[in-house]
Parts: C-alpha cells; structure tokens; sequence
C-alpha cells in the first residue's frame, strides 16, 4: 500500500482540530473498518479528554451523514467527500486522526494508531511512523520475530487470521497439527517464532494457486509488534480484529476504540474475528472463480448482509489468489471489491450499482455496492474452479464496463 501523502491528508489535522475544539456536541461517523474505527477512537478519546460530548457510531458510508441539528459538529472519518473529513483513501484515517488529537492537545495511544495504520494496509516500518513505533516501543511494544495474531494461542491466531491465506485457514485442527509437526517448545523463543513465521510463509505462498503477491501481502503479518500491555497479543492481531469487528460487532468495536477493553469486549470482539474469518476463509475455498481479462470474480451466495465478509474475502483474493490486479466478490444482492493500487474503485462502484438500481462507495482501492438484480448466463470467462460453467452476475459486467470508462 503507498504512504503517499495528499494534500488533504496534510491539511485535515488542523482543519478538523478546529472545527471540533468549539463544538457543543460532535457526531464522529466512522467508515466500518479496521482503520477508520481506530482513527474515530483516537478522535473520540481527544475529545473526551477536552470534556466535548460526542456519539460515534460506524456506517457503511460515512459520506452520507448529516447533522442532527445546526450545533452538531459531524466528522467523517474514512471519507473524502464531506464538509468536515478525516480521510482514509491514499493515507490512514488514524494518522490524520493522530495529529488532528495531538493539535487538540491530546497524547494518543500508539498502540491503537499503529494497529490502525496496520489495518489500513500500510507497512509499519515505513518512515512516516518512526515516531509513533518509538512511543508505543516506550509504551513496552516490542518488535519481535513470528506472526502477528491477537491471541497467545497461534493455532486459534493462525486458523482466523484474515491477514494471510493458506490450507489450513478456518480451520484450527489443521493449524494445530501443523505447529505439532514443527516441535515447538512449550515457551516460545525467538527461533521458535522464526520458525513458525517460516512455516506460515510457505503454506501461504507454497499453494497450487498462490501467486508472486502472496509473498509481498505477508509483510502485514510476519515480524509483528508484541503488546504485553495492550488489549490483544500483537499491533497486528489487534489490527485484524478491529477490521472484523467493525464490521460485525460495530458497537464492541467502538468501546473497544475508545479504551473500553474489559474481559468481556476482549471476548465479544474475539467471537466476532473467528465469525468473521471462519465464513470468509469457507467462502474463498469454496465459490466459483473466473479470470477476464480486466478482473478476478469470486462469485458466492451471501446476501449484502455479509457485505463485510465479502469485502475480506475480495481483499484475501486480491493478496493471495488473484492473477489480476482487481478482485470482485459478488452475492446477492452486494459486491466488494479490491484492487492493488488505485483505481477509483469506490467511483467505479458507484457507477456500476446505479446501473442496476443500487449504491456503490469506498476509497480508491476498495469499493463496495448493494443492488438489486437477477443472475444471467455468460460466456466471456475463464472458469477457474471445478464448476463447468460460471454464472456471470449483471452486477459483474456492470462493474467490468464502469472498470474500463
């Protein structure tokens, strides 16, 4: 993912800071994603400390919020077109949100903005971050050989990470075999952690149908940053949850934002990552496939009640099992999709949803849509599973057209 930095993303620190440190109330409307509920966290815990009351709450498309009255303040965080925007699109909404905190006064948690940026997709290791690496090593992160899961149990960690994808993803037995093949002591020490950094990196790339991408998409992963303090195991483990999360538990993934990490949220976001990357790991090694010349589909049956499940299952298919730069997943009734450098894919989806009577949003390289349409036949694929013929959704050619406009 590129750490370049637009002109907005400079400039909506100060601009947001501003506009909230007078506020009599602040409506945070937050993107449902990892990234965008870390940066409405760090927003909401600024404004709390400043004694400004505030609602935070996540949408699908924060773009589309309005104020309650004329003294709500509302910011947008994850969007790009609102009057008042913490954007999310060729940088992090959490370190926009980071200084426009630090500008109201405020010491974020580190910890929190680095398991945002993780979440957006960005390396951590990249020079924009050496001064948040340095604040939450000081807060006792270390960074440390192996994997990054949310949880001390790396079969559990391994089996529901959506940050890779291998044979034994959804599937926890199969994880645990594996690691007892590898004889690990009971106490993991740095070479045991290189080891099972070592075994996670072949089985997600050594696959049948594993491409040269898998290996760059694993940096999100290996060599993660250990939280002995923090709410779960890893910067990225906690990355990980708080992408599941806000999508299936918003309200867990809020208090888990703002601070709130009690035995019980810990949990209750927990349940909601193995929900969650259980049925997008079934879905990937399950749907039918096809390759056009312009996209990857993965088609499967879920309802846009599981747009989040098909926004990770477009994203692991775009890091791990795509010959093509854009992935689109498609169900009944919604679509998401994912491509490896911008393309204007919220644009794109919009475009394509109208077509059919739908709305489409998202940021450059992610989209998502929701409609209304029946499946027809089509020709113009390459199956790429063991079906014999792959059904083409409207929505899929709708896409294809916007995609080349």
């Amino acid at each position: 993912m590129s750490t370049a930095r637009s002109a907005d993303a400079e400039t909506a620190p100060a601009a947001v800071a501003a506009a909230l440190a007078d506020a009599p109330f602040v409506r945070v409307v937050a993107r449902a994603d990892g990234d965008s509920l870390a940066a409405s966290g760090i927003l909401a815990r600024a404004l709390r400390s400043a004694d400004i009351p505030f609602h935070v709450q996540l949408r699908p498309n924060p773009a589309t919020a309005v104020a309650a009255d004329t003294d709500d303040v509302v910011v947008s965080v994850g969007a790009t077109s609102a009057p008042l925007a913490v954007p999310g699109d060729d940088a992090p909404a959490t370190l926009a949100a980071y200084h426009a905190a630090s500008e109201l006064g405020d010491t974020s948690n580190a910890t929190l903005a680095l398991a945002g940026i993780a979440a957006f997709g960005d390396s951590l290791e990249a020079d924009d971050y050496d001064a948040l690496r340095s604040a939450a090593e000081a807060a006792g992160a270390t960074h440390r050989p192996g994997v990054g899961v949310p949880v001390g149990d790396l079969a559990d960690g391994l089996a529901h990470s959506t940050l890779l994808y291998a044979p034994y993803s959804g599937d926890v037995e199969s994880a645990r075999a594996l690691l007892a093949e590898a004889s690990l002591p009971a106490d993991l020490d740095a070479d045991a952690h290189r080891r099972v950094a070592s075994l996670a990196a072949l089985d997600a790339t050594g696959a049948a149908d594993a491409t040269p991408r898998a290996v760059e998409s694993l940096d999100r992963v290996l060599r993660p940053y250990e939280t002995p303090d923090g709410p779960f195991a890893t910067v990225e483990g906690y990355a990980d949850v708080l992408c599941a999360v806000a999508r299936e538990r918003p309200g867990t993934g809020v208090a888990l934002a703002l601070g709130h990490a009690t035995d019980a949220t810990r949990q209750a976001a927990l349940d909601a990552w193995r929900t969650h990357a259980l049925e997008a790991h079934t879905v990937l090694r399950e749907a039918d496939t096809a390759r056009f010349a312009d996209c990857f589909v993965v088609r499967t049956d879920l309802g846009s009640d599981s747009l989040g499940v098909l926004a990770t299952v477009a994203r692991l298919a775009r890091d791990f099992r795509s010959p093509e730069p854009v992935v689109l997943a498609v169900g009944d009734g919604a679509a998401a999709a994912a491509s490896v450098d911008s393309r204007r894919l919220g644009e794109t989806m919009a475009t394509a949803a109208a077509e059919l009577g739908g709305a489409g949003y998202g940021r450059g390289d992610e989209g998502e849509a929701r409609f209304d349409t029946e499946e027809t036949d089509d020709t113009d694929a390459t199956t790429t599973s063991d079906a014999s013929t792959t059904d083409q959704h409207p929505f899929t050619a709708a896409f294809r057209e916007a995609l080349r406009a």
